[in-house]
């Protein structure tokens, strides 16, 4: 099952050369999300050649600009290319007043219908779950309420043993995909564990922004396949850090080895930093499997995720 992310924006509060205001796209098969929204945000989902109409839901870590500012320009432009299929878009209560206000400034009325849900950052809450994904928001430490968030795969359906395929009714296949065991017209049960074998392990991808060193975060990220955390400064830095709530590349890294991960993905790079090799070498020598986000690549997330250039 096609499970990936692709960062849209990699930089912190300023935009920078080559890097823009915080966004991603997480891909599950059909479905788009969207995580954070900074301004320019639809520009680069066209240069990635990513549909707006095919987001389903957007979820908002929190209100500063580099992740909030783009969530109007492409309001605007889903209503005018005519979108009707709902939209859900999760956040901090404030943003529902901010996007109401706009609206009725601006005298516009969206064609299609947007559901605000109210996210909390007092505890990890359940945002979504369905047939194939359980999403949760992640409490963090920032200058104003922040969430980070998990999303995790439900297991899909056990594999039918080719050998055994032809043996199972048509009418049937679905109720031993879903683990129930076989009753044939006779009476006679042909245990489940016979007919099928287990499916790949669920993924799961942990989307952490804006944060101060949290101390659950690494319990509540634990065994994710890949884990993006924030990575605004280095080391020599870190009173900068400390004042305004922001994480260092070296306490990424120690988040993802407290949690053991599958991959690191660094990102929301301060602009005072052209190379960012310092921060990419002092998060490696804690964690080794991290990598750089790089805006528009596809990074995907499966058992124990690999991050690129490590040889993991």
């Amino acid at each position: 099952m096609r499970f990936e992310v692709i960062p849209l924006g990699t930089g912190a509060a300023l935009p920078a050369q080559g890097r823009s205001p915080s966004a991603q796209v997480l891909r599950l098969e059909d479905a788009l999300y969207l995580i954070d929204c900074g301004e320019g945000t639809q520009e680069r989902l066209r240069m990635a050649g990513l549909s707006f109409m095919r987001i389903s839901r957007v979820f908002i870590s929190h209100l500063h600009g580099d992740h909030c500012f783009g969530i109007m320009g492409l309001l605007s432009t889903m209503h005018l290319l005519g979108r009707t299929r709902e939209l859900h878009l999760h956040g901090p209560q404030p943003l529902k007043a901010i996007i109401d206000l706009q609206l009725q400034a601006s005298g516009t009325w969206l064609r299609f219908p947007l559901h605000f849900h109210a996210v909390g950052d007092d505890a990890p809450q359940v945002l979504l779950e369905d047939e194939r994904l359980t999403v949760t928001s992640l409490p963090l430490r920032h200058r104003v309420p922040t969430t980070g968030f998990l999303f995790r795969q439900k297991p899909g359906p056990r594999p039918l043993r080719p050998e055994h395929v032809n043996s199972i009714p048509h009418y049937r296949r679905s109720a031993v995909k879903a683990g129930h065991d076989l009753v044939r017209d006779d009476g006679t049960v042909v245990p489940n564990a016979a007919l099928t074998t287990d499916p790949p392990p669920p993924a799961a991808y942990a989307y952490c922004s804006d944060t101060a060193p949290h101390p659950h975060l690494a319990s509540w990220v634990r065994g994710v396949d890949l884990l993006y955390h924030e990575a605004t400064f280095t080391t020599h830095l870190a009173a900068r850090a400390r004042e305004t709530l922001h994480s260092t590349a070296a306490q990424a890294a120690t988040v993802a080895r407290e949690a053991g991960v599958g991959a690191l993905l660094l990102g929301h790079f301060s602009s005072r930093y052209k190379d960012l090799t310092p921060l990419l070498d002092e998060a490696r020598a804690i964690f080794p499997d991290t990598a750089l986000s790089e805006e528009g690549r596809c990074y995907p997330i499966g058992p124990r995720s690999s991050a690129p250039g490590t040889g993991g």
